[in-house]
């Protein structure tokens, strides 16, 4: 296991890199899927995941974006970050736009992502500013499913607004001189 360099300044934590063990193989459903994402041109969708009740509310409003954007589509981001000869990672980074939806300020997905792809092709979304809920609780289990789906909703609908009107935008503009 390979130690983080700490730094003196608190709570800053310098680049670093993480050492990921060897796999053969892909996952088959995963290939077959992100194939056809690429033949369909999906725009690809990840998001922060895990306990916390912020992740959990940006995986929620990820997955209603690609349900509800016949455009977008999920992505695995662990086969994204760390199966590098798969099909789900030269989607992502083959797609001219990708979106990115992190829970919280950290955007621990985001960070990752921001070095496999360029800059420009990613829209960052954090779910909380959007949100505004649940500064206080760490875990997911601490927030009744149906409230957790209802603040997603709400996350996922304001993410479809905007991107809708940046889609408007890229539109209007194309056609100008």
């Amino acid at each position: 296991m390979k130690t983080i360099e700490k730094t003196t300044e608190k709570n800053y934590t310098a680049n670093f890199s993480v050492d990921v063990s060897s796999i053969k193989g892909v996952c088959p459903v995963g290939e077959a899927y992100a194939k056809q994402n690429i033949i369909d041109k999906k725009v690809p969708v990840l998001s922060c995941e895990g306990a916390c009740i912020r992740g959990e509310i940006a995986r929620i409003a990820a997955n209603i974006v690609a349900q509800e954007m016949p455009s977008y589509a999920r992505a695995c981001h662990a086969e994204t970050f760390f199966v590098p000869h798969s099909s789900m990672l030269n989607w992502v980074s083959g797609s001219d736009k990708i979106l990115m939806i992190d829970g919280c300020f950290l955007k621990c997905h985001g960070r990752v992502l921001e070095n496999l792809v360029s800059e420009e092709k990613v829209t960052h979304i954090e779910a909380l500013p959007l949100d505004g809920k649940y500064n206080d609780i760490f875990l997911m289990d601490d927030v009744p499913e149906a409230e957790r789906k209802a603040v997603a909703r709400q996350v996922a609908d304001k993410v479809i607004t905007m991107l809708k009107s940046q889609s408007a935008a890229a539109s209007h503009s194309c056609g100008e001189e």
